[in-house]
């Protein structure tokens, strides 16, 4: 009996070193990019108008105090918050703190640290904007092929109608029509809020209106987005040959067609992540939903700078990581890309 030759298969580690040797370059090759970006927002914040330490006071606490103990007040707020010390200094403290300690600093708001209230925040822009991305893709992706496969029927001329319909709405204005449909006119849904005080809505229902206004305003671009992409996979002389093969139409678009479509789909997905939660800061301050982006605009109100440099390292972050998922989607959406960058 023969035996087999075992000695061109590759163990599972073998296989997914490449892999991880690839990633672990490119995630170090971000970490300058992340100390400019770290800068830029050190800077950008320390420039803005106006002294945190007087913002942080307030006037009844301060009311019986003489002039010299409101002075020293002052100082040892400054002392304690560390304004006292130069800019450079301070950004190196901070940058220690944030990436060694996991101290994010201290909220003149809240009078708490940031990492003690910013992770709740963080989580609900999730949970709203993983809703949001999980839906607008399930519903966009078998839109748009069905109109790159329609292309000038009366389908895909009614899909290029309401695309345009709706990347012409701006988030605020469709809000505004959502809350007079389902909460003025219907009364079916809360206005504001995450939970009900009385206990009893269900927390879903404070989702729906901004999931629905994420999904509806990303959902246009995304159709007409798969939709190109496929026209142009469809033209291609492979999927010519699929079809001359006497393969099923099916087969044809989801299997050959729609793998090679979805290279331009993973870019936008990568460049999507970190509009998704900038975008919402729109949505959850309408609809005064305490996530991230509600959280962002009250601090700039009330000039939080330790929670500002926090929130715009947050979206940093996500636009880096966002290039990562990038660069993995191409490597395991297309087998050249993959190998080309292995090498």
């Amino acid at each position: 009996m023969a035996h087999k030759d075992v000695r061109g298969s590759k163990t599972f580690i073998e296989v997914m070193a490449p892999y991880v040797v690839y990633l672990t370059k490119r995630l170090i090759s971000l970490v300058p990019v992340f100390l400019i970006i770290s800068v830029v927002i050190f800077l950008l914040i320390n420039l803005m108008p106006g002294d945190p330490v007087m913002a942080m006071l307030n006037p009844q606490d301060t009311a019986a105090m003489t002039i010299e103990e409101r002075n020293a007040y002052v100082e040892t707020m400054r002392s304690f918050l560390g304004y006292d010390r130069p800019a450079v200094e301070r950004y190196f403290i901070w940058l220690k703190d944030t990436f060694l300690e996991g101290e994010f600093g201290y909220s003149i708001r809240f009078n708490r640290p940031v990492n003690e209230i910013i992770g709740n925040y963080i989580g609900r822009s999730f949970q709203v904007n993983i809703i949001a991305f999980i839906f607008a893709f399930l519903i966009a992706i078998p839109i748009g092929i069905t109109s790159a496969v329609k292309k000038n029927k009366l389908y895909d001329k009614a899909v290029t109608v309401l695309s345009i319909i709706g990347i012409s709405l701006p988030s605020f204005f469709l809000a505004l029509l959502l809350i007079l449909l389902f909460v003025v006119v219907l009364r079916i849904l809360p206005f504001s809020g995450r939970s009900d005080p009385r206990g009893v809505l269900p927390d879903w229902h404070y989702l729906v209106l901004p999931v629905t206004v994420v999904v509806l305003t990303s959902l246009a671009g995304l159709v007409r987005y798969v939709r190109a992409s496929m026209i142009e996979v469809l033209k291609s002389d492979y999927v010519r040959t699929a079809r001359a093969k006497g393969l099923t139409e099916k087969v044809v678009i989801y299997k050959h067609a729609f793998q090679n479509a979805l290279i331009p789909v993973i870019t936008l997905i990568g460049m999507w992540i970190p509009l998704l939660f900038s975008g919402s800061i729109v949505v959850e301050r309408i609809f005064a939903y305490p996530g991230m982006g509600y959280l962002f605009s009250e601090s700039y109100t009330f000039k939080d700078r330790a929670v500002l440099q926090t929130g715009l390292l947050f979206f940093g972050m996500l636009t880096l990581l966002g290039n990562i998922f990038i660069d993995v989607g191409y490597m395991i959406v297309d087998p050249r890309i993959r190998q080309g960058r292995m090498k």
